[in-house]
């Protein structure tokens, strides 16, 4: 996105009633210093919706997932870039990015670059490769899905799979509802430098 538009569903505002304030809590991480997320506040607006999308988001960021959280965060961070999601795409590379082992010029290069080997290392390169070829044709190729296996074991490829799809999923609400960028979050790189999402 390149310029804010309104919202399409406002997020609830505080003073929250007290089961919604228990829920946003949840969401959120313990002690965390911000307001609860605006996307979470949106999500507030459906509870069952939010309830179901918090279980799938504690797994996917949570000790249960087997991939570790540079492979993780990669995927999330190409995905949303790809899906033109600044708003997802600004808080998970402010959250996570540098946790996560990724350089600037590598969360820049999520946004503006293909798999450049003077960006990323092979192995890097092959998440990228497989968040494009999903984000563009919603399959993997027989040559890549190759390449994956000699990486990752079954269970990460399906968690590779998840991730991927879980985050478009998530683009969507913020792109669609139109999910107003957070005022903390970091925002996507110069749009003259960007990739087309598809």
């Amino acid at each position: 996105m390149s310029r804010q538009l309104r919202p399409r569903i406002e997020p609830v505002q505080p003073p929250y009633e007290p089961e919604i304030d228990a829920e946003l809590r949840g969401m959120m991480p313990r002690n965390s210093p911000v307001e609860p997320l605006k996307l979470f506040r949106t999500l507030a607006r459906h509870r069952p919706l939010a309830a179901a999308m918090t279980a799938l988001g504690r797994f996917v960021l949570g000790r249960e997932l087997s991939l570790d959280l540079h492979d993780r965060e990669l995927v999330i961070d190409r995905v949303c870039a790809r899906c033109g999601c600044e708003y997802e795409w600004a808080v998970h590379v402010l959250s996570y990015g540098a946790r996560a082992g990724l350089s600037p010029e590598q969360l820049t290069a999520t946004v503006t670059a293909g798999a450049d080997p003077t960006v990323w290392p092979a192995r890097d390169a092959l998440v990228i490769r497989l968040v494009d070829e999903l984000h563009d044709t919603a399959s993997v190729s027989d040559a890549l899905w190759s390449e994956l296996e000699r990486h990752w074991t079954e269970p990460q490829l399906l968690e590779l799979l998840l991730i991927a799809g879980w985050y478009h999923a998530i683009a969507f609400i913020a792109n669609g509802a139109r999910v107003e960028l957070e005022e903390w979050a970091p925002r996507f790189p110069k749009p003259e430098s960007t990739l087309s999402p598809r």
